[in-house]
């Protein structure tokens, strides 16, 4: 098998043309210390580079891929759409449809505006809250990360994390002085930061799950609480859904947990793995937005028919299978059993699943935020990722990003996973 020489060469070209070689910071590879490959194509559970190197993949584009690669119906859904037209600035059925299906599984979700990424979603979603509530400040918790709108770059997670920058220059100062950050699971800090700033927070945002500082749980509580201070301090709550929505549960993590938000973000899988990203509300608050309401707000590629019949495949599958249950009991397998040989060679490690999302830390847990996620060991899992990839698995190329399984993801996948990861953490050890 070749070590990778044509992603070598054309790593090489790339940094003559893009930032770092690439056009995402974390494909770079360099919290790992790796070589970053350059995938050629993906099909089910695995992707193969140029080199012709075969991986399971635990990335899965960070998320959107629930069912895997190249999935059929999604795919032909997009080449259907893709034939009879790219782009045409004018409305399409599609776009209603998919709304249709959003509304129907998300409980908090009565209308939806789609939108062409995560980012645009969250600050889309800000913008409401602060016309609907007519204050200024939002309160986000350390190492959550929305997206890179300048609001959000404060102690953020994600790339941001990785590369250890509490924010971002060219941010100026005044626009991040309107960003309240606090611990995840923070009760106690949560409710002073209200009694300190109620009367100016317009909204909480918040990963119910994070999944950007590597994967943490919210505490029993935490999310209610956060309601509750929300409710009786007239600020809305925002749940930050792009990664969690159809990810954790069917109708996202505020299913999962029973606390409804009052704006809701979306991305990822409800794009089928195309470029997507989705804010809604109850009827109340989305009338606010242009061209019903005063909050401005468009995008010349909203709705592209091609991301929604992607999207709209892929949800469907979701609703008619509901593999949650299985993609739980499959993750758990395979974090139990990359603990289990972390003990057996002595490493320090906790790790987490919730959904079809999964992580691991390499120190004493539970990891409950993200100082503590800070506090594990970054040097040893950039070892371990590299020995997995050598292996043949590829795991996110950072600490600070959760791990993902989808429907086509085997028993033998997971069987083998489990194998590399034992050889690796058995080579990591020896070499201290």
């Amino acid at each position: 098998m070749s070590r990778g020489e044509n992603s070598r060469r054309l790593f090489d070209r790339a940094r003559q043309l893009l930032p770092g070689g690439v056009n995402s910071p974390v494909r770079a590879f360099g919290a790992v210390g790796g070589q970053p490959f350059f995938t050629d194509r993906g099909e089910g559970s695995r992707i193969r580079d140029v080199d012709g190197r075969e991986f399971i993949d635990y990335v899965l584009s960070f998320g959107p891929l629930i069912l895997g690669h190249a999935h059929p119906q999604v795919i032909r859904a997009a080449g259907s759409a893709l034939e009879r037209g790219i782009h045409f600035g004018t409305s399409t059925v599609l776009e209603i449809e998919l709304a249709e299906k959003v509304t129907a599984l998300v409980p908090s979700v009565e209308m939806v505006r789609c939108v062409n990424s995560g980012t645009e979603a969250t600050m889309s979603a800000v913008r409401l809250a602060r016309a609907v509530t007519r204050r200024d400040l939002i309160l986000k918790f350390e190492g959550c990360y929305h997206g890179h709108a300048d609001a959000f770059l404060a102690k953020a997670g994600s790339g941001l994390a990785t590369f250890g920058l509490p924010a971002s220059p060219g941010v100026p100062e005044r626009i991040t002085e309107l960003t309240v950050t606090v611990d995840f699971n923070d009760r106690d800090a949560a409710k002073e930061a209200f009694a300190k700033h109620g009367e100016r927070i317009a909204a909480v945002i918040v990963e119910p799950v994070v999944g950007n500082s590597g994967l943490i749980l919210p505490r029993p509580g935490f999310l209610e609480c956060l309601r509750e201070e929300t409710r009786a301090h007239g600020a809305l709550l925002i749940f930050d859904e792009v990664m969690t929505g159809f990810r954790v549960a069917l109708g996202g993590a505020q299913t999962r947990y029973s606390v409804r938000p009052d704006i809701t973000t979306l991305g990822k899988v409800i794009g089928g793995g195309l470029p997507v990203g989705a804010y809604g509300a109850p009827r109340e608050i989305m009338s606010r937005v242009a061209p019903e309401g005063d909050v401005y707000q468009a995008g010349t590629l909203s709705g592209n028919p091609v991301a929604m019949a992607a999207g709209l495949a892929q949800l469907e599958i979701l609703e008619r299978d509901d593999p949650f249950a299985d993609l739980e009991e499959r993750g758990r397998r395979l974090v139990d059993g990359i603990l289990a040989a972390a003990e057996r060679h002595g490493v320090p490690a906790t790790g987490a699943v919730v959904g079809s999302m999964w992580g691991v830390f390499f120190r004493e847990g539970p990891v409950t935020n993200f100082r503590e996620a800070e506090g594990a060991d970054r040097e040893l899992f950039g070892r371990f990722h590299r020995e997995c990839l050598e292996g043949g698995v590829f795991l996110p190329p950072s600490q600070f990003e959760a791990c993902f399984l989808s429907t086509a993801h085997s028993d033998a996948d997971i069987e083998l996973t489990l194998e590399v990861a034992d050889a690796a953490l058995a080579k990591v050890a020896a070499h201290g």
